[in-house]
């Protein structure tokens, strides 16, 4: 068996049209597109409609879905939150950076912590391309305000810099306050963030319709602590599990703000000319999140992990009511974007992500043949190369290899029956890791996982304590 070690890397210039839609008023197709990029964060895969979702409302989501491509085999690059978000932004793996732990919560974090500023930012290669930028939401990849959303490209930010806070925006910590370009924003001014950070993008949309706009919307939501509003509870009270009705309306808020958004592009005449990204920065939270199929969640790197609810909408670029089968990740939001907005990304010989759209257009092309995952510095590791996946697993202290094509839900370990595959794949995750930098700081996930494991077994073991 031969396994080619390489990615793929295309420039193609987006679809364009020369017509307008009747009985609308969009904007030059030539134009520059409007982006924004919606992060959620812990949300499940199956928590949304598009993904099979029957309990959640997330209607708004679901038509945007089909107004473009959903992504059946979408992944980010870490299975939790900083370093995840540190490849989206990047569009490189973290590791390549030694962004590959959660920042450290005790004590104040200087500018050593988080996405040093000698790495590109999406934020920074859309400005040069004459675009207005905001970050809105959580940050989460650098607490040092010499790091944060403004010293980064973004020309506008409102958000908190850590890690989770409550969601009526009581101030918690200096990295637990929202903010809004680096000044402390009232009490009075806060509602629910979910409901905050809506009307900041739509601000921002509005002011200034004369350049094009980049919006890095990422809600908190649906991370814990679980608080939702009466009007989102009750669009969820016919969910009888409490946690997952509660979890379920965090969602539904995120569904109304986009519907709202999207609204608000219709008005202006732009919505056929903005791309809207959306995609979960990992796999859902333990408690509530569904992310079933899949195996796992959270800190994994099952499938249920790091494969996300994913998809790009663009009328203007983007044929509709289209699901792409072929593993991307979200390193490749950023060339993608870059390219639809007149960048050459051949240039940013950095990014390890590639330009999705013709391969979007051709759907037997495949965007990478190998992709790679580590988390505290190999201590877990995956490789994706073809249709074998390879888990070097400390939760289960072993290393699996598993078939993804005719084993997508990983039931089946085929390790032992295929050395040299497992070899072939270890070899191909060191050349890769090869090029990657130590991790700049650790965080508890060693420990929590061997904890959690040990739980798991231990309830497992309970089970069996009456048999006969």
């Amino acid at each position: 068996m031969v396994i080619p070690l390489f990615v793929l890397n295309c420039n193609n210039t987006p679809k364009t049209t020369s017509t307008e839609k009747p009985g609308t008023e969009q904007t030059d197709t030539k134009k520059q597109p409007n982006v924004i990029i919606v992060l959620t964060d812990d949300q499940g895969w199956a928590d949304v409609g598009f993904n099979g979702a029957t309990d959640i409302p997330t209607d708004n989501l679901d038509r945007l879905a089909k107004e473009g491509v959903i992504f059946s085999n979408g992944y980010v690059s870490h299975p939790y939150c900083s370093p995840s978000r540190a490849g989206i932004l990047t569009g490189r793996y973290q590791a390549r950076f030694g962004h590959d732990c959660n920042l450290p919560y005790q004590g104040e974090n200087d500018e050593s912590i988080g996405t040093p500023l000698s790495e590109k930012m999406i934020s920074e290669a859309l400005k040069e391309q004459g675009y207005r930028t905001a970050a809105i939401g959580k940050w989460h990849v650098g607490d040092h305000p010499n790091l944060q959303p403004n010293a980064q490209g973004f020309d506008h930010w409102f958000g908190f810099p850590g890690g989770n806070m409550n969601f009526w925006g009581y101030p918690q910590s200096p990295i637990k306050t929202i903010l809004r370009n680096g000044e402390q924003v009232s009490q009075d001014e806060l509602s629910y963030l979910t409901d905050d950070f809506t009307e900041e993008a739509i601000k921002f949309i509005n002011e200034d319709k004369d350049k094009p706009f980049f919006i890095y919307l990422a809600y908190n939501a649906p991370h814990s602590p679980d608080h939702a509003t009466e009007e989102y509870l009750e669009n969820t009270k016919h969910i009888e599990y409490g946690g997952r009705s509660v979890y379920a309306a965090m969602v539904n808020g995120v569904d109304i703000g986009v519907g709202k958004i999207d609204s608000t592009l219709v008005a202006n005449g732009i919505k056929d000319n903005t791309i809207i990204a959306f995609l979960s920065d990992n796999g859902g939270r333990k408690e509530h999140a569904d992310n079933r199929p899949n195996r796992g969640h959270k800190g994994m790197l099952f499938e249920g992990g790091i494969k996300v609810p994913f998809f790009i909408s663009w009328p203007e670029g983007i044929e509709a009511n289209q699901v792409y089968d072929n593993p991307i990740i979200s390193l490749d939001l950023f060339p993608t974007i870059l390219n639809a907005a007149g960048g050459d990304i051949t240039k940013e010989t950095q990014l390890d992500g590639v330009n999705l759209l013709p391969h979007i257009e051709n759907s037997n092309s495949k965007p990478h043949e190998a992709l790679f995952w580590r988390s505290v510095g190999g201590f877990e590791y995956a490789a994706r190369v073809e249709n074998y996946k390879l888990y070097k697993s400390a939760y289960k202290a072993k290393t699996l290899l598993f078939d993804l094509k005719n084993d997508p839900l990983e039931r089946n370990d085929i390790a032992q029956a295929n050395p040299e595959v497992v070899s072939k794949l270890e070899k191909a995750y060191a050349a890769w890791d090869a090029k990657n930098l130590e991790p700049g700081w650790v965080d508890p996930h060693p420990e929590n996982v061997i904890k959690e494991e040990q739980r798991l077994q231990e309830t497992r073991k309970k089970s069996l304590k009456n048999k006969k």
